[in-house]
């Protein structure tokens, strides 16, 4: 009876444990230069994070754009990449990509990608957009925005 009673709760604390997904998504776009407007103090944190070292005028309005901050987990020892592609309102049907390697060794980890500055003002703000976790040539994990095709 011992034993079955230490199954069923062996069982159970493996049920409820937490899995984590492979690739998680934040997603942040700054607007406006202001930073009073904001009600949420961590809002307002990051808006300050995302202008940090900027001092002029001209400096914030380069930090002004899309932010995509990636949580990531995978097999260590394995060749990983991480493959960001989107599409801007003013470049029409044109499949824009950003890539990051990442280090073999490591299993999990965080990487930022950006469309800011001149390349925001230029091509509009990005409409739609995938990112994918490639793991030893297979995309092991992979998000995107509702209206990527």
């Amino acid at each position: 009876m011992k034993i079955l009673s230490i199954a069923i709760l062996s069982l159970l604390i493996i049920g409820c444990a937490k899995t984590t997904d492979p690739l998680i998504v934040k997603l942040q776009t700054v607007r406006d230069q202001g930073m009073d407007n904001e009600d949420d103090p961590m809002a307002r944190h990051e808006r300050v994070r995302r202008f940090h070292g900027a001092v002029s005028m001209e400096e914030r309005a380069q930090k002004l754009g899309q932010y995509y901050t990636i949580l990531w987990q995978a097999e260590a020892g394995v060749k990983k990449e991480i493959l960001f592609e989107y599409q801007q309102a003013n470049s029409g049907s044109l499949v824009k990509t950003m890539k990051r390697q990442l280090d073999v060794n490591t299993a999990s980890g965080k990487e930022e990608f950006s469309v800011i500055g001149d390349n925001y003002f230029d091509n509009g703000r990005v409409l739609t957009w995938r990112i994918r976790l490639i793991a030893g040539g297979k995309t092991i994990a992979s998000e995107q925005s509702y209206l990527w095709e």
